[in-house]
């Protein structure tokens, strides 16, 4: 078992940072650079690169918190409508960030006659180890308490009970679906093939960690995550499904 631990904050250069902030951004530094070496690697256009990540950073954060509002909290937001304008509160929903991404990346790519795919799939490369970073911000202030355990990467909390931490595995799932990028590179992939695979990742963790959750709102027995889980994995599956299909012609 895993001893519970929490830090609030990170000291740099003395100054105190929130930890979960403070991880995200170095796991999105980390990510956009991963990202910009591959584009360079490639042949496309790092300064591009950069660009995307700066405009899908604010469309994340802003999809995150409204997902959040809509789908986890209405009721509190409703009586407390301010609450939700205010970046300092807690509440953000990593399903809504994918969604506010989304709609950046298809504006800018569109807007400057980009290849979808070819861009998606550089960008994708970033996003495990990024999300591994990130998602240690969340273990370190255990936002994400789960059901009672007795797996050994279970945490004991201060009061006795061992429990899954989703924050943990979240990040473990990052960092491991960062280097199964790398072992299944070793051979030419078609265009749009490690978009498919983060999303059917992804879609198939998340789906069956929320399980494992037990203060998320549900609707019909799922999370919001879970609902959306379901498109995003079939949208995955096509995906890699399209990549065999051109390589067999």
């Amino acid at each position: 078992m895993i001893p519970y631990f929490g830090v609030t904050s990170v000291p740099i250069l003395g100054i105190p940072f929130q930890t979960w902030g403070t991880f995200v951004a170095a796991g999105f530094l980390l990510g956009t650079w991963i990202a910009t070496q591959r584009a360079v690697k490639y042949g496309l256009d790092p300064k591009k690169i950069t660009d995307l990540a700066f405009w899908i950073f604010l469309a994340a954060f802003l999809g995150a918190r409204i997902f959040h509002v809509l789908f986890y909290d209405p009721a509190h937001y409703l009586a407390h409508p301010w609450e939700a304008l205010d970046p300092r509160k807690p509440g953000f929903a990593m399903f809504g960030g994918f969604l506010g991404a989304g709609a950046a990346f298809w504006w800018y790519v569109r807007k400057h006659a980009l290849d979808v795919l070819a861009y998606a799939d550089t960008l994708i490369w970033g996003l495990p180890w990024g999300c591994g970073v990130g998602r240690i911000g969340c273990f370190l202030i255990h936002d994400h308490p789960g059901t009672l355990t007795s797996f050994w990467l279970g945490v004991r909390y201060p009061d006795g009970e061992v429990r899954h931490d989703l924050g943990l595995y979240l990040s473990i799932i990052g960092f491991l679906t960062g280097i199964a990028f790398l072992v299944l590179n070793r051979r030419p992939r078609a265009k749009g093939y490690w978009f498919g695979v983060y999303m059917l990742i992804e879609g198939t963790t998340r789906f069956s960690l929320d399980f494992l959750r037990v203060v998320d709102v549900r609707y019909a027995g799922l999370t919001p995550t879970q609902w959306l889980s379901i498109p995003l994995f079939l949208a995955g599956v096509l995906l890699i499904r399209r990549g065999f299909v051109l390589h067999s012609r």
